[in-house]
């Protein structure tokens, strides 16, 4: 087999452990990023910093890779659909432009008779004023919000007065389930019916930023089969090619919603690194890079902690750890409160 060269746009901790899983397999990885001290550019064999509609850096880009893929979904459509041009891009831009508008991707699940939360479009304030009945809920920016960003919890009509909101945006209000608890699918899809399903994560969210994961999630027989059935369904109707997640809310029936699709690697799969043969990361390159699929086995059950803003410094300064204690340190040069820094993974 030919060496590969993988493009990689994003250079966070997900691009990160996109290039360490690659290395593993003998892949060489290009990251380009619009941060120059992105973290990931520590473990890339080359690193290109630069604007994402930059046709210079596009253009050096695209003659250093076979084929790209990406760690978050928040890059122009055009910019992949332009790389598309000249080298296969995975996923498929088509799809990130549709999971990108959080309306256009929840009428895309709710076609496939797939349980979404009630939802409606806010294109003006005086459109909620109207909806009583949606309330309490949160209302979302359409595109560019994630772990938090762009998300408004309003209990009352008049909450919303107190809440200082760009309508200039397009919006989409959620109404709030009542929440048991919040579990996450990941799937790496290699080709038609061909996929590797890790059994569903049980994630805890603080401030909509996610803050624990563990695996097995406390759900009953329905609810483990039912999220990984939806989860292939969403993958196949995309013709996805990589690892995707899914995010599900359960509420106090024991009834299963989606709420959000990640046409990504995810951070509630971290603990796949360690507690299965083969991680989300590893198994995203092999799957984009057409490697040989491997059948998924678990080592053992296992919780991560993400580690957030100056929870950090303790760790770094620590010497020693247990033997089922894995710390990742994602090198980030700046610590910021709410910040995702690294993370902890425990065997158990």
């Amino acid at each position: 087999m030919s060496e590969i060269t993988l493009g990689i746009i994003g250079g966070g901790q997900l691009g990160s452990m996109l290039a360490i899983a690659a290395k593993k397999l003998s892949i060489k990885t290009v990251i380009f990023c619009d941060d120059i001290d992105a973290p990931a550019q520590n473990f890339c064999d080359q690193f290109i910093a630069g604007s994402y509609d930059s046709k210079e850096k596009i253009s050096d880009f695209i003659n250093q890779v076979d084929l790209v893929t990406y760690e978050f979904e928040n890059i122009p459509f055009e910019t992949l659909n332009e790389i598309n041009k000249s080298k296969t891009v995975l996923p498929k831009p088509s799809v990130n432009r549709l999971i990108q508008h959080r309306l256009a991707e929840k009428d895309f699940v709710n076609k496939l008779n797939i349980r979404t939360t009630r939802y409606v479009s806010i294109e003006k304030k005086s459109d909620i004023d109207a909806l009583e009945d949606f309330l309490p809920g949160i209302l979302k920016t359409t595109t560019l919000g994630y772990d938090g960003k762009g998300q408004y919890p309003i209990n009352s009509i008049n909450e919303l007065n107190k809440i200082d909101i760009d309508f200039s945006k397009g919006y989409v209000l959620e109404k709030l389930v009542k929440l048991k608890k919040e579990i996450s699918i990941i799937i790496t899809r290699f080709s038609n019916n061909k996929y590797e399903i890790y059994e569903p994560i049980e994630n805890t969210h603080e401030d909509q930023i996610l803050k624990y994961s563990k695996i097995p999630a406390e759900i009953n027989e329905k609810i483990f089969n039912q999220s990984k059935d939806w989860a292939m369904l969403i993958a196949e109707e995309l013709k996805y090619v990589g690892t995707l997640c899914v995010e599900f809310f359960i509420d106090r029936n024991d009834n299963l919603y989606v709420n959000e699709i990640a046409p990504r690697v995810h951070n509630s799969g971290h603990l796949t690194i360690n507690a299965f043969n083969v991680s989300q990361f590893e198994n995203h390159i092999r799957a984009v890079c057409g490697l040989e699929q491997i059948p998924l086995k678990k080592i053992s059950n296992a919780r991560m902690i993400n580690l957030l803003g100056d929870q950090i410094t303790q760790y770094r300064n620590m010497q020693k750890f247990n033997n089922n204690e894995f710390f990742f340190d994602y090198l980030k040069k700046e610590i910021k409160e709410k910040r995702k820094m690294g993370h902890v993974t425990t065997l158990v």
